[in-house]
C-alpha cells in the first residue's frame, strides 16, 4: 500500500476537518443508523399513543363507551402490544433504510405506514371480535386508524428533521472514480445537504480534469489506499462510480469494505435508463436487471386524471381565501395584472397558456435581453434562462417564489386538463426546441406543477439532467410515485430544504465553492 498518511489532512478543507473532529467523540456504533432508528421508534410509539388517547376521548365523548376491562386495563393491554408494533415495523423495513439510502424521506415510508397501521387496526378488531377481553366500538377503532396514520407520519418527519441537525447523522463519504460520472455524483451530493453526506474526496489512480461545482474536493489516493483511508478518516459510505481500476481488484476492495461495516453504493452501467421500476432476477446466481416497457395503459391514465381532478378541486376550494389575499398583495405592491400568462408546451407538443401569480414587474419580458448576461446557466448551458436575485422580481414576488406559491394558479390548468399535479417540467417553446430524439417522449404525459425536477433541485438542475429526470418519471410512473412526489414537495414549498441556506448540523459551516481536483 502506498504511503498517504503524511500530509493527507492538509488536502482537506476546514469544514471537513471540523466534522471529523466533532464526530471523533461519538462512538462508532452511534452514528446515523443508531440515531435514526431510536428517533423513529420514539416517533411511532408517541404517534400510536396520541391516536389511542384521541380515540379514547372520542369514544367517551360521542359514544359513552366504557370498556368491560376498565380504562386502565385496556390501556395496559394496548401498551403490551406496542413491542409487537416495533417488531412488525422492522419487518416492514421502517427503521433501517435511512442508513442505506441517501435520499430516503418520510414520504417514502407513507405507503408502509398506511399498510401497517391498517393491518394493526384490523388485528385489534379481530381480537375484540374473537374474545371477551375487549370490545371497542367500530367508530373508536376507525378514529384510531384515521389519526394514527397522519400522526405517525408527522412525528416521523419531525424525528428525521431532528436527526439531520446532529453531527452523528453525517456520513463521511469517498467516491471511487474521479471521471465524468464520479464528478457528477459529487456535484449532486454537494447540492443536497439534506442527504447528510459529508463528501471527503475521491479515490482514483487516473483522475480526470475537474469540472465546476466540486467544492474543495481532492483525490486522496488510489484504490489500494481506500481501506486505510476508511479507517483514518472514519468513512461510512463509499460510492463506486465507474472506476478505471481492474475489476478483480475492485471486488477485493469491496469485500474488504464489507468487513469494515462500510455502506457501499455502486453506480450501475446504463444508469441513465434505470428507474425505480427495475426488476432484478437471477440467471444461475447472476443478478440481471430487467427494464419494463415504458407504456401507460388507459386505466393508468384514468387513475392519474382522477387524482388530478380530486387534487385540483380540493386545492382550489381550500386555497380560495389565500388566492384573494395574494391577489390583493400583488396589486398593492406593483402596477400590472395579478396573473401571469405564458405559452408552454403540453402533451403531444400542443401549446397552452399557463396560469401563475405575477412575480415580476409588468415589463419583465422587454428587459430579458438586457439581463441575458446574468443568466446563471449562460456559461454552462444557455438553453435555460434563470437569474439569481433577478432585479425584475417584486417584493411580493420574491416571497411567492421562495415558497412556490406563485405556482398555485396552475391548479386551473390541471382542472382544464392542460397540466397534471405531477409530471414533466412545463417548458416554454424556446426551451422545448432543444428537446429531441428519445427525450421527446416526455411529452407523452401532461406537464406537472411538481415532479422529480422540483423535488431534486428546481432551477439548479441543468437542462440535460432535467430532461433525463422527465424521461425517468415517464418510464417509472405509478400512482404511488405521484403521491410520494407530492408529499416530498411540501418541505421544499415550506423552505425546509433551501439549497443556499441549509445549515450543516450543529452550525458546522457549509462547504466552500470549488477549487480543483488534485
Amino acid at each position: 500500500m502506498t504511503t498517504f498518511v503524511d500530509g493527507i489532512f492538509d488536502t482537506l478543507d476546514q469544514r471537513t476537518l471540523d466534522i471529523l473532529d466533532r464526530r471523533s467523540v461519538i462512538p462508532g456504533s452511534r452514528r446515523r443508523g443508531w440515531l435514526v432508528r431510536r428517533a423513529l421508534v420514539g416517533a411511532d410509539l408517541a404517534g400510536l399513543l396520541a391516536a389511542y388517547s384521541a380515540a379514547e376521548a372520542f369514544a367517551n365523548w360521542r359514544i359513552g363507551y366504557d370498556s368491560g376491562l376498565g380504562r386502565l386495563q385496556e390501556l395496559g393491554l394496548f401498551l403490551a402490544f406496542l413491542p409487537f408494533w416495533v417488531v412488525a415495523a422492522r419487518v416492514y423495513r421502517l427503521y433501517d433504510r435511512d442508513e442505506e439510502r441517501t435520499d430516503h424521506s418520510t414520504a417514502d415510508d407513507l405507503s408502509r405506514v398506511f399498510h401497517l397501521v391498517t393491518v394493526w387496526t384490523f388485528l385489534l378488531y379481530a381480537l375484540s371480535q374473537g374474545s371477551h377481553w375487549i370490545n371497542p366500538p367500530f367508530m373508536k377503532l376507525f378514529v384510531f386508524w384515521a389519526l394514527a396514520i397522519p400522526t405517525i407520519t408527522v412525528l416521523r418527519y419531525g424525528a428525521r428533521a431532528y436527526c439531520r441537525k446532529q453531527v452523528g447523522y453525517l456520513q463521511n463519504t469517498i467516491i471511487v472514480g474521479a471521471g465524468d460520472v464520479g464528478q457528477s455524483i459529487a456535484r449532486k451530493l454537494l447540492t443536497h445537504p439534506e442527504y447528510g453526506i459529508n463528501l471527503v474526496g475521491f479515490v482514483d489512480a487516473n483522475p480526470k480534469e475537474r469540472t465546476p461545482g466540486l467544492g474543495h474536493l481532492t483525490v486522496l489516493g488510489d484504490i489500494d489506499d481506500l481501506p486505510g483511508l476508511v479507517e483514518l478518516l472514519d468513512i461510512e459510505r463509499v460510492v463506486f462510480a465507474f472506476s478505471s481500476d481492474n475489476l478483480e481488484e475492485l471486488l477485493t476492495v469491496i469485500r474488504r469494505l464489507n468487513e469494515l461495516s462500510v455502506q457501499v453504493d455502486v453506480v450501475p452501467r446504463f444508469f441513465d435508463v434505470l428507474s425505480p421500476a427495475i426488476d432484478i432476477h437471477h440467471v444461475e446466481g447472476i443478478p440481471v436487471i430487467g427494464l419494463r416497457p415504458a407504456r401507460l395503459p388507459r386505466s393508468s391514465r384514468m387513475a392519474k386524471r382522477t387524482l388530478d381532478l380530486a387534487g385540483a378541486i380540493l386545492g382550489l376550494t381550500l386555497l380560495a381565501p389565500a388566492f384573494a389575499l395574494i391577489a390583493l398583495a400583488i396589486r398593492l405592491d406593483s402596477p400590472g395584472p395579478v396573473f401571469f400568462r405564458q405559452v408552454r408546451v403540453g402533451t403531444g407538443g400542443r401549446l397552452f397558456r399557463i396560469w401563475k401569480f405575477r412575480t415580476m414587474t409588468a415589463d419583465a419580458d422587454e428587459r430579458k435581453d438586457e439581463l441575458a448576461h446574468l443568466n446563471k446557466h449562460h456559461a454552462t448551458d444557455p438553453r435555460m434562462f434563470k437569474i439569481d436575485d433577478d432585479p425584475r422580481v417584486t417584493r411580493v414576488g420574491a416571497w411567492l417564489r421562495a415558497h412556490s406559491f406563485d405556482e398555485l394558479p396552475q391548479l386551473l390548468n390541471v382542472l382544464r386538463g392542460e397540466m397534471s399535479l405531477v409530471g414533466p417540467r412545463p417548458l416554454i417553446p424556446e426551451e422545448n426546441r432543444w428537446v429531441d430524439d428519445w427525450a421527446t417522449r416526455r411529452l407523452e404525459l401532461k406537464p406537472g406543477i411538481t415532479g422529480l425536477w422540483q423535488v431534486l433541485g428546481r432551477d439548479a438542475i441543468e437542462f440535460g439532467d432535467m430532461v433525463k429526470l422527465d424521461y425517468r418519471y415517464l418510464t417509472s410512473w405509478s400512482v404511488a410515485q405521484d403521491l410520494r412526489l407530492m408529499a416530498r414537495t411540501i418541505p421544499y414549498v415550506l423552505g425546509r430544504y433551501s439549497r443556499a441556506d441549509e445549515p450543516w448540523p450543529d452550525e458546522v459551516p457549509p462547504a466552500r465553492v470549488p477549487s480543483a481536483i488534485e
